[in-house]
């Protein structure tokens, strides 16, 4: 997630080009690639957190209906394809910048003592940004509905083994539910069926791998549950508008430091 809070500049990503300003926030899921160009004077906080942290210290949130509007629905939803830009008012924005500064400032002392104070403050962060999204997506400003327990159960089952080759009946057998109930169910949380979140986490960890890993582009795909090096192709490049091996060329020279910190927290 990155916070404007200074100068202009223009958001580049497969959702095209915008224009930034003091209180723009774009929120990226793992792999959505993006960059900044024409930038003026353009300050912005990142906070970034690995994909683990959601599977376990901030796993109650996906059953929190903001929260899991914020990082589980709302990117996806109305085909943003993993990205999701909010605006953030001046009240919010300082609302937002108070847990920022905080984990700024615990950056320099980072270590065992001091997790709890970062969950804490990232989660104040989360929350700020969650009603602002919500209130953004519902012109009554309600909140979003909680997902039924058997959905998020489902979306645990998918993202704990992506490799396994799932199909919607096993996956309803593991629930246990009717396949067409679980499909009207899941997408009437997460705004697409099983199948398709489940091919939507395939292709995250996929770009995640890439960056990180120096496997032949074939083996990537089938450490992810693709291993028809041609279907992963598609469908890698459906979701982020690259082939794998454009996206691995584009990025991996940028991101030395994203691999190291990707090793260091696996």
């Amino acid at each position: 997630m990155a916070v404007v809070v200074a100068g202009a500049g223009t958001h580049h990503s497969l959702a095209g080009r915008h224009a930034l300003a003091a209180g723009d926030v774009v929120l990226l899921r793992p792999g959505v690639w993006h960059e900044y160009e024409r930038c003026a004077d353009l300050v912005l906080y990142n906070c970034c957190f690995r994909p683990g942290l959601l599977r376990r210290e901030l796993a109650w949130a996906r059953e929190d209906a903001l929260l899991g509007h914020l990082l589980w629905t709302a990117p996806y939803s109305l085909g943003r394809r993993g990205m999701l830009m909010a605006r953030l008012d001046d009240a919010a924005l300082q609302e937002c910048m108070a847990p920022l500064r905080a984990l700024d400032r615990l950056g320099s002392v980072a270590g065992p003592l001091h997790r709890g104070d970062i969950i804490g403050h990232l989660t104040l962060f989360l929350s700020a940004l969650a009603r602002v999204v919500a209130k953004e997506g519902n012109s009554r400003l309600s909140p979003p509905a909680s997902p039924h327990p058997a959905v998020a159960r489902a979306m645990r089952l998918l993202e704990g083994d992506l490799a396994h080759p799932w199909t919607l009946r096993e996956l309803a057998e593991e629930l246990p539910m009717v396949p067409g109930s679980l499909v009207r169910l899941f997408k009437s949380a997460v705004g697409l069926p099983p199948m398709a979140y489940l091919a939507q986490q395939r292709a995250e960890a996929a770009a995640a791998l890439l960056l990180r890993d120096e496997r032949p582009i074939s083996q990537v795909g089938a450490a992810v549950g693709w291993p028809d090096p041609n279907y992963f192709a598609r469908r890698f490049k459906a979701h982020f508008g690259l082939s794998a091996r454009a996206y691995r060329s584009r990025f991996s020279d940028d991101s030395a430091f994203l691999r190291t910190w990707l090793h260091a927290e696996s």
